[in-house]
């Protein structure tokens, strides 16, 4: 792709970031995600801490790069390489788990409501598999109160620091975000102490947090102690994991983003959890998204997970397991669109 930084976009607030997910998994579908939103201009690609993930992201990355000229010559505007970001976290963290159940239990005249409810279709009933698809689940927890047996429990855990600390020495990886909760300031610090070496080196550190402005200012602190001190995002996980569910899950994002952005704290404001389609138009409504010259602005931009994926799984889902996207141009193309017309909201200049 051609270089440009993705520090222009939060500059002008047009910051699109893709989620795939702390806990997604799906080496397939992560790799197609990645070259859909590269070449209909995402910012960055955040994805799980795990070597493998890094790499069917960074493979996704580099196909995209061999379509930029065509994807121009389409209409799209692909002017940045993405960055690419892994997340961990300090301690139980609601992205930081999956979904259990022993399918034996399960009675054969059970309904199977988890099924249907499962937005990542992670819960499978056939020939081939039952149970949880681990790759797929993302943590949502939608499927846990739903069960008639009350059978799915949650399986929560917590990032290995040596492992991350290994995926920031190589040039893959230009960022990390960091989930923490108000309560986790000991965890945060310890957490902290063993990744500050790596994080200097980074173009940019997020902080993903639902609330807690005495954590956020705690945090801020250490962050400026950093030499040199990259980019710095706040972003406001409003409603985790919900933005497929409606648009009414925006609102708790941009309410955490004006309680964040009223104590303005050092750096960029991005909202996430509950984000959706709604969300920019939303925040223009409101007048909130300006570039960040400007005394008012707010947000400089958005990051989408759930309802990101989900838009494009009915193109995705077409794809044998061993067809990668780049070779299918119909279906590429199509996925392309989709996500266009997620990311040319927030690209598309203030009418202001």
């Amino acid at each position: 792709m051609v270089p440009s930084n993705p520090l222009r976009s939060l500059q002008a607030a047009q910051w699109f970031k893709l989620i795939c997910g702390a806990s997604f998994q799906d080496l397939p579908a992560i790799r197609s995600l990645t070259i859909a939103y590269a070449l209909a201009g995402a910012d960055c690609i955040d994805v799980s801490a795990n070597q493998a993930v890094v790499n069917a992201a960074r493979s996704g990355l580099n196909a995209a790069t061999e379509l930029v000229a065509t994807a121009r010559q389409r209409g799209y505007r692909p002017t940045a390489q993405p960055w690419l970001m892994v997340s961990v976290n300090d301690g139980a963290d609601p992205h930081f788990r999956k979904a259990v159940f022993d399918p034996a239990h399960c009675p054969a005249d059970c309904p199977r409501p988890c099924v249907g409810i499962c937005p990542a279709e992670a819960i499978a009933f056939n020939e081939q598999r039952a149970g949880v698809l681990t790759e797929r689940c993302y943590g949502c927890g939608r499927c846990l109160p739903i069960c008639p047996l009350h059978l799915i429990v949650e399986d929560s855990y917590l990032s290995t620091p040596a492992a991350v600390l290994e995926l920031l020495e190589t040039p893959a990886i230009q960022a990390i975000e960091i989930h923490t909760q108000p309560d986790h300031q000991q965890e945060f610090q310890q957490l902290w102490q063993q990744l500050h070496p790596a994080l200097s080196s980074l173009q940019l550190v997020s902080i993903s947090s639902p609330a807690g402005l005495e954590h956020r200012w705690a945090i801020a602190k250490l962050l400026q102690t950093l030499d040199p001190q990259p980019t710095i995002i706040w972003q406001t996980d409003g409603r985790p994991m919900s933005g497929d569910i409606g648009i009414g899950t925006t609102h708790a994002a941009i309410a955490l983003g004006q309680k964040v952005a009223a104590a303005k704290l050092p750096g960029y404001i991005q909202l996430a959890g509950g984000t959706n389609h709604y969300t920019v138009a939303k925040l223009r409504e409101l007048n909130l998204l300006n570039p960040v010259q400007n005394d008012d602005c707010l947000v400089s931009g958005v990051a989408y997970g759930s309802y990101a994926r989900v838009l494009l799984a009915p193109i995705l889902e077409q794809l044998d397991d061993t067809e990668r996207l780049e070779n299918r141009p119909e279906l590429l193309w199509s996925a392309v669109a989709l996500a266009h017309s997620l990311v040319g909201q927030i690209k598309a200049p203030s009418r202001r």
